[in-house]
């Protein structure tokens, strides 16, 4: 070692591992804050900002390969070649790309265990961590737990955790994700491994979609050892209750349902709830929590889990039993006035069979319309499912199958005579962020085939799909029996959702109902909020030579409420107004910009 590097050894800062730990000392009951820490900001210390993303990724492969034999050397390395804490992203995948042939495994290893407990800088930490989420041994999980405490270490961190300790791994996630105030009492419980406070806790919180997101339900079922709780308080009903709750949520399509399939007590939290389901009292939202647990089992991603042959099948049957006997059958009919509660027993009358029906066609092509729990506003989908193997959440996994107005009401899945590419389902950010399912659908004789499915990319790791969708040929006469069943079946429907498609379809034959106001019909459906209203938006721009300025259109919304009459009725009402009354004179502006709307002479809604 050079004096240079000497003098440089003395003056190292502490480990980020050793600050961590006096971090977590220095807290008022040893448990972390909701956020974790942040990670100490040093002079000198390199952001990583001057190097694009590119030249970032060319001078971390070039620090990384060959991997040196000392921390000392890379952290030279990262030094001179001006890598930072911006750039920890790309060290991770990095390190998770290089090769490590097995004689150099145990180097690695111990490489990656001095970065991890002597590392002073971020980039060699993290180094550290994505080596041992390759190579870690139960040994490692204390310090992993701790350096994932700080933000920017809690996702390689748990990465590394979840092959070693998938308990200790959730409770290290909710401890740096679980945010909310309402959570922190059971993270707290967690984070001290009280039993007691655990169990209490976890039936304390709210459970709603605000708090319980696909993730924090896997990883709170994770981390509170679901399975092996259920077994240890068999007949507490709140638990059990609670436990069906998490299974629903993880199965959320609007989120991310990859959580259920990548739960591991999955089959045993199934088993034990709908085993002692009879012992729930038979309450509305018990019922909703048992139907929508049908629902998953029938035709969404709980059919994907490793079931032994028949089981899944069993216990199906067992719900459809339960849910058709007294008193359950009667709960819809006395669901009360209460705010949610109509909506709820309306939902499960026009659902409670529909997952225990047996399938019209078992193999080759089914489909099937799916509308979620209302309370917990869960959309309507059109389920494709391909030999009982639902295609969207097996192939894609980022958003919800289209709903069916898009892919029945207009004909999507009908094979004519042109081939045709079909969107099946759109990511629940946006196309242009993640992505989208396609599928070409085209007659072939006296079949119709699927084939040239496009998705998006698959990064190696991932918990999405992999494997890509094979083509597929069906008999065209069963394919065309089984769309036109599927388009006729509106048994999953309620008066607000019908009033719209019929609204919707009268302004498709009579567009003059909204150009006369210079106006275009947009997104049209019942609410979301209120799904008992129907919504209907529209775009306004004044004709060029109205005198009007040229901009960008407004975008209008017209909220009409379920009067109680039939839905034929109400939308006739609704085109009739649209054709007597401009809309823009009743639906209030929801769209477009302040500085627009008021040279149009439009009030902006307040909070907008």
């Amino acid at each position: 070692m050079s004096a240079q590097e000497e003098r440089t050894a003395l003056t190292l800062p502490p480990a980020l591992y050793d600050h961590a730990l006096h971090l977590l000392r220095r807290t008022s009951d040893g448990v972390p804050p909701a956020r974790g820490f942040s990670l100490p900001h040093r002079p000198g210390a390199s952001g990583g900002s001057p190097l694009s993303h590119e030249e970032a990724r060319r001078v971390i492969r070039d620090a990384l390969d060959p991997l040196p034999d000392d921390a000392a050397t890379l952290h030279r390395r990262f030094a001179t070649l001006g890598t930072g804490r911006s750039h920890l992203h790309l060290i991770r995948f990095a390190v998770a790309g290089l090769p490590l042939p097995d004689g150099q495994r145990e180097a690695a290893r111990a490489l990656a265990r001095h970065l991890t407990r002597a590392g002073t800088t971020g980039p060699a930490v993290a180094a550290g961590l994505a080596l041992l989420a390759r190579l870690g041994e139960p040994g490692d999980i204390p310090c992993l737990t701790v350096l994932g405490l700080f933000r920017e270490f809690t996702r390689p961190a748990v990465e590394a955790l979840d092959s070693l300790d998938r308990r200790r791994a959730a409770v290290v996630w909710l401890a740096g994700y679980a945010r909310r105030d309402e959570l922190r009492p059971l993270v707290r419980a967690l984070w001290r491994g009280d039993r007691r406070a655990i169990r209490t806790e976890l039936i304390a919180f709210p459970d709603g979609p605000r708090f319980l997101s696909t993730a924090i339900s896997r990883r709170v079922a994770e981390a509170a050892g679901l399975p092996g709780l259920l077994d240890r308080h068999p007949s507490d009903t709140a638990l059990l209750a609670r436990a069906g709750r998490l299974l629903v949520r993880m199965g959320c399509s609007r989120d991310d349902p990859a959580d259920l399939l990548a739960y591991r007590g999955a089959l045993a939290v199934y088993e034990s709830v709908t085993a002692r389901a009879g012992l729930l009292p038979p309450t509305l939202d018990n019922h909703a929590t048992l139907l929508s647990l049908a629902l998953d089992l029938s035709s969404g991603p709980g059919v994907l889990l490793d079931w032994p042959p028949g089981r899944r099948a069993a216990l199906l049957a067992s719900l459809g039993r339960l849910l058709a006997g007294p008193p359950w059958a009667s709960l819809p009919d006395n669901g009360g006035a209460e705010a949610g509660r109509g909506l709820r027993a309306g939902w499960i009358r026009r659902t409670g069979r529909r997952p225990f029906r047996p399938p019209t066609l078992p193999d080759g092509l089914r489909v099937e319309v799916v509308a979620g729990d209302p309370v917990d506003r869960e959309p309507v989908e059109t389920r494709i499912l391909l030999d009982g193997c639902p295609v969207v959440p097996a192939f894609f996994a980022r958003g919800p199958a289209h709903s069916p107005e898009f892919l029945l009401d207009d004909g999507r899945l009908r094979a004519g005579s042109a081939t045709r590419e079909v969107q099946l389902a759109e990511a629940h950010c946006t196309e242009g962020c993640c992505g989208a399912l396609y599928v070409t659908i085209r007659r072939d004789g006296d079949q119709v085939v699927w084939e040239n499915w496009r998705r998006p990319f698959t990064p190696p790791g991932s918990r999405q799909p992999s494997h890509e969708p094979a083509a597929r040929r069906f008999d065209a006469v069963a394919y065309d029996r089984e769309i036109a069943r599927a388009e006729a079946d509106r048994s999953w429907s309620w008066p607000a959702r019908t009033t719209a498609r019929l609204i919707r379809a009268g302004l498709a034959e009579r567009p003059d109902l909204l150009s006369r106001w210079d106006a275009k019909p947009g997104w049209i459906s019942s609410g979301f909020d209120d799904p008992d209203t129907t919504v209907v938006t529209f775009g306004y721009a004044p004709v060029p030579g109205s005198g009007k300025p040229d901009g960008i259109p407004l975008q209008f919304r017209w909220v009409v409420p379920d009067d109680g009459t039939p839905p034929e009725a109400q939308a006739a009402a609704a085109l009739d107004r649209l054709a007597r009354e401009d809309p823009k004179t009743y639906g209030q502006v929801c769209g477009g910009s302040r500085e627009r709307a008021g040279e149009l002479g439009f009030s902006w809604p307040d909070g907008a």
